[in-house]
């Protein structure tokens, strides 16, 4: 599916019903066809497979062909179904136009054209509207790092309050939430990473562009605050490894609880237990066996047994 735009003042605008495509200044692609495909090929884009944008090695993911640049990173978003993934986005940059490829739905390819005249970069060129959407992703990056920093709150006020949780159901329900935001985290890092990798490529191969001074100090400021985010992203990772300890040990304790307790009531019953086989032995000088009152006092002996028991842990503190 195509979506095209063309510069209109400081905005973006969708270009317009049967224009040519070369009049568009930012061309993206959502899960292209083949007639899609062919009609960017004969703009002089070389649109890759999804095979070929999953590829990790960076020189699959950066790279220029026929004076075209090709940049591939990993960008949170969904899929139609609604299921929430982190797939590849590639970028692009031609001499006169920006293209992206992507497969899913990232947020920030919905909410930039609104926003793209209030961006640090504006929209002078397609240069400088790819360096305004990898803006736009970043920020994207940093509102999904706020939610995870929220749900560790959570789950912290859950396990360490003052009224700790230490039910099963609660304990379960903890280190899920800690499993997804730390599943979550880890897409951000990628994304951040590639991200940092992608400036620092785009920076290089721009040395020899006229804008390429004007453009420093914003690619320079682009690249501290992904490097600020990537510092969260370690806090944050600490954070969930301290819940996650935390958690799993709570674990260990209601577990222990359970076993301990299970271990005393097994105790208990231990010398009743030893009673009952001594008197259940078949010997023939047993001489309580033929006496009237041999029965009760067995039943009297197991019962103050278990009793002692049970007093003893008592004042042990096991019980």
């Amino acid at each position: 599916m195509f979506h095209a735009w063309v510069k209109d003042g400081a905005h973006l605008v969708p270009l317009a019903a049967g224009a040519p495509l070369e009049r568009a200044v930012w061309i993206d692609l959502d899960r292209p066809d083949r007639d899609e495909v062919d009609t960017l090929a004969r703009l002089g884009f070389v649109v890759p497979s999804p095979d070929a944008m999953e590829e990790i090695e960076l020189s699959s993911r950066f790279y220029r062909e026929g004076g075209v640049d090709y940049l591939t990173i990993v960008v949170p978003g969904d899929l139609p179904g609604g299921a929430q993934v982190s797939g590849p986005v590639t970028f692009i940059i031609g001499e006169r136009q920006l293209v992206t490829v992507r497969h899913h739905a990232p947020r920030p390819f919905g909410t930039f054209p609104a926003r793209a005249a209030h961006t640090s970069f504006g929209i002078a060129d397609h240069r400088r509207i790819f360096l305004g959407l990898v803006e736009e992703i970043t920020g994207r990056q940093a509102d999904i790092l706020e939610g995870i920093e929220r749900g560790i709150d959570r789950v912290a006020a859950t396990i360490l309050g003052e009224e700790a949780a230490t039910d099963n159901d609660s304990l379960k329900r903890a280190l899920r939430t800690v499993g997804q935001e730390g599943e979550t985290l880890a897409r951000v890092r990628l994304g951040l990473l590639l991200s940092g990798r992608m400036l620092a490529t785009f920076a290089a191969w721009s040395e020899a562009r006229p804008d390429s001074a004007a453009l420093r100090p914003f690619l320079h400021a682009l690249q501290e605050d992904i490097q600020a985010l990537e510092v969260h992203v370690d806090f944050l990772a600490g954070r969930l490894a301290l819940v996650t300890d935390t958690t799993l040990g709570l674990v260990n304790v209601a577990q222990n609880t359970t076993v301990r307790m299970l271990s005393v009531v097994a105790t208990l019953f231990l010398p009743p237990t030893l009673i009952a086989s001594i008197y259940g032995m078949n010997f023939q000088n047993m001489p309580e066996v033929h006496t009237a009152w041999g029965y009760p006092v067995a039943l009297v002996a197991m019962a103050l047994s278990a009793a002692g028991s049970w007093a003893y842990f008592k004042r042990r503190g096991w019980w």
